[in-house]
């Protein structure tokens, strides 16, 4: 049986480079995209094999458009061995936010809310493949960790007491904690909700399912079209940056092929880890499950993140957990 693994935001950049190394190893890939068209030129040029992949649309900042993508890829057939979360958005220059279709800041939608969706409601479809193994794996980033060097340029995250999720992020409400818009900190915010996402559904779900919940900080890919909206000369000197003094540059090739491991390499079969490569991210570098920030790692925040993230999405809360 040909393993399926959906990959979000797969038309460039992480997601692109890891459905091309999965696609290598034998896997059937989902590429799930907002712009199929981009999708499919971008799978072309990088080689991908006409059937080693399906195409099908998800916008991760319309919570109705990730519930039509579960509708369409269970009218598919097809079984479900990973689910890769990987597409995000990143707006550092914007002075307003964003609103998704329900209201909600725009940036915490597709990073976080629509993941946390797509992640609740694709449980069942893991658990029924007869695969012995099945897994489900959230990109991470060094920026949403104060105790780590990357993710101490302000501003910090703070998700505060979920004040903005309490108010639904309803006009004026942007931000998790309440305060006022900030777009790199809406960002760094986003994905402290994803290793929080990751470590309750390690909580509440492994024991029983044996599915595998993980995340990775597959190192700095300072080249990643999540760069896009920046200015342009943040674009051209970071990669630079990066390669000739941090030492930190990571390809996407690289990336991408670290990803495919945490998906399918037998040495990452084990639940609630986050896996980094350090600080200096040389090819070849063995990886290690490295500690979690502060926040993120707080399971009382973990337990409040889920039961309003859950009312947001219009989800029921799991009892007694």
């Amino acid at each position: 049986m040909t393993s399926t693994v959906i990959i979000t935001g797969a038309s460039s950049g992480v997601g692109l480079y890891s459905a091309k190394a999965l696609a290598k190893r034998g896997w059937h890939v989902v590429m799930a995209c907002r712009n199929l068209e981009k999708a499919k030129a971008a799978a072309e040029e990088v080689g991908m094999s006409a059937d080693s992949y399906t195409l099908m649309h998800i916008d991760l900042g319309s919570l109705d458009s990730v519930r039509k993508f579960v509708d369409d890829f269970r009218a598919s057939g097809k079984t479900l061995e990973a689910l890769v979360c990987n597409a995000a958005i990143y707006m550092p220059l914007i002075k307003e936010p964003l609103r998704s279709p329900e209201g909600y800041e725009l940036t915490m939608t597709t990073n976080h809310l629509g993941h946390f969706l797509l992640c609740n409601l694709m449980l069942d479809d893991l658990q029924r493949s007869p695969a012995a193994e099945k897994r489900l794996v959230i990109l991470g980033t060094v920026t949403h960790n104060p105790d780590e060097l990357g993710g101490k340029i302000p501003p910090q995250p703070n998700l505060g007491n979920f004040e903005g999720f309490e108010k639904g992020f309803k006009d004026p409400i942007s931000m998790a904690d309440g305060k006022a818009f900030e777009p790199v900190k809406a960002y760094k915010d986003s994905k402290v909700c994803n290793v929080l996402t990751m470590r309750e559904l390690h909580r509440r779900f492994h024991e029983s399912t044996g599915l595998v919940f993980s995340s990775l900080y597959p190192g700095c890919v300072a080249e990643t079209p999540l760069f896009r909206n920046h200015y342009p000369l943040f674009q051209k000197l970071f990669p630079l940056f990066q390669k000739y003094i941090t030492g930190g540059y990571v390809s996407q090739e690289l990336s991408g092929e670290r990803v495919a491991d945490v998906v399918a390499d037998p040495d990452y079969n084990q639940s609630g880890m986050y896996w980094s490569w350090g600080n200096r991210q040389k090819k070849g570098r063995k990886s290690f499950a490295q500690r979690v920030s502060p926040q993120a790692r707080d399971d009382e925040k973990g337990k409040r993140m889920w039961e309003l993230s859950a009312r947001l999405v219009g989800i029921a809360e799991t009892a007694n957990l």
